[in-house]
């Protein structure tokens, strides 16, 4: 897959694809003919770097987990750890964000009612 259909699948710009290639976060990427030529496999780390960065991972996060990946099988509890304490900060988000929800709905269904109890009174009124 050519650079500009990936930035096209993945919605990231050719520029930041590079840059990820400079800082070596992803492998050097084949090319045929001076062309940059995607395999699965660089498709999927692309794809584990958006995931991670929406996880809240920075750049340098991310490369040092994939630094332990090329270490190979020593490093999976590091690894885990890494994605464990993501999953962690992201859950207390969550419940937080789902509080906050909570919290506007009874907001909302309170103003509803308000709204429905004045156009009743103003109803009786006018009768």
């Amino acid at each position: 897959m050519k650079i500009n259909e990936v930035s096209k699948k993945f919605n990231i710009s050719i520029d930041t694809l590079r840059y990820y290639e400079k800082i070596d976060l992803i492998e050097p990427i084949k090319r045929e003919n001076g062309i940059r030529n995607y395999q699965q496999e660089d498709l999927d780390h692309i794809d584990f770097i958006i995931c991670m960065k929406e996880a809240g991972l920075t750049l340098e996060a991310i490369k040092h987990y994939f630094d332990l990946y090329r270490e190979g099988e020593e490093t999976l509890e590091q690894r885990e750890e890494i994605l464990a304490k993501q999953q962690a900060i992201i859950l207390e988000k969550m419940t937080k964000q789902q509080k906050t929800l909570d919290y506007l709905d009874y907001k909302i269904n309170l103003t509803k009612d308000r709204i429905s109890q004045r156009d009743r009174q103003k109803m009786g009124v006018n009768l």
